[in-house]
């Protein structure tokens, strides 16, 4: 069993390290390929203050930090791999490079910014400009919803969902961002689409989000009463897990990369609600998932309740093969470099 383990999962129980910032949708990308490797992760969320942080992530680490001081947090022995994503995070696992060496594999997940040096692998979404013989590439972003862990959450279903009627939509929110304005046409709009939906005989699952405006819940409410659904209130826990796990549809606002994605790995149809607004990148990243067949544009007015199938997306699967694959080449490599004599 630990022979297959070591050949399937070779950084399995390997020591990590886990540089992040606060942003929980950035910790969600570290975790699934954390898991997906099977590491032992130190968790090291890093918050710089003041000048540390406005110059990230080009700046130094403070050296308040005491980085390598062994009685530090960021201290010998040095892990076998290192993963590190947002901002703030960037100084750290540079410093962590040029003191490490080649004893720590560094990977990245986003662009660092400060060039490919940055780390020895990096990751990017595939709808991002940057490329290199470095940078690994993905149409959604890696999360901590695999396939083992979808399949679990299928082997029981929370009353509240068995208590509604298929086809169950979940209906996942976002809001307004840098992009997206969502205005109030934009709201009655996606009231009106979900109006037609109830009129087809659908049950609603809906879960607004940190960002959610009150207008756009309000709209969503409005529309769905009297249909059966459950809301969640954002009190308890949140029922987000279970909804991927049981939705036979799902409607995303088109936002967020994160929450788009994360659908996509059920498999089940994800129509995409486009506010006004958005950008080339936003753009990019959509066309890239309906041109994969995992998502259609939300109809003004839904006159029937289509159905699609795909492969489900397993980013943080994918990208964790890849870092085996990079790792093992550069274990070989350095085998050869030092002969057996000089072991």
């Amino acid at each position: 069993m630990a022979d297959d383990l070591a050949a399937h999962m070779p950084l399995a129980g390997a020591k990590a390290w886990c540089l992040t910032d606060d942003k929980a949708g950035m910790q969600v990308q570290v975790r699934g390929v954390a898991e997906a490797l099977g590491l032992a992760v130190d968790w090291k969320q890093v918050r710089p203050r003041g000048l540390w942080r406005v110059t990230a992530p080009w700046g130094p680490v403070d050296p308040r930090e005491g980085f390598g001081d062994p009685a530090g947090r960021f201290s010998p022995p040095w892990p076998v791999i290192a993963l590190a994503t947002g901002r703030a995070s960037i100084p750290y696992i540079r410093l962590l490079k040029r003191h490490a060496g080649i004893a720590t594999y560094t990977v990245v997940l986003q662009d660092p910014k400060t060039g490919p040096r940055t780390a020895d692998l990096i990751w990017v979404p595939e709808h991002d400009r940057r490329r290199g013989a470095n940078v690994l590439t993905t149409l959604t972003s890696p999360h901590d919803f695999s396939p083992a862990r979808l399949a679990d959450l299928r082997t029981s279903m929370p009353a509240q969902i068995a208590a509604l009627p298929a086809p169950r939509i979940a209906v996942i929110l976002g809001g307004k961002n840098g992009a997206y304005r969502f205005t109030e046409a934009d709201d009655d709009r996606f009231a009106t689409a979900l109006r037609s939906i109830a009129g087809l005989g659908a049950s609603f699952l809906i879960t607004p989000s940190r960002r959610t405006h009150k207008r756009l819940l309000a709209a969503a409410l409005r529309a769905t009463e009297g249909a059966p659904r459950f809301v969640w209130d954002e009190t308890g826990d949140n029922p987000y897990p279970a909804f991927l796990a049981h939705a036979d549809r799902f409607i995303v606002t088109a936002d967020s990369v994160n929450m788009t994605g994360e659908p996509c790995a059920t498999g089940r149809p994800v129509w995409v609600f486009q506010p006004s607004g958005g950008s080339a990148k936003f753009e990019r990243f959509h066309a890239s998932l309906r041109r994969y067949g995992a998502t259609r544009l939300l109809p003004d007015t839904v006159t029937t309740l289509e159905t699609w199938s795909y492969a489900p997306l397993d980013s943080a699967t994918r990208i964790a093969r890849e870092i085996e694959r990079r790792w093992l080449a550069r274990r070989r490599m350095l085998s050869g470099l030092i002969g057996p004599a000089d072991r």
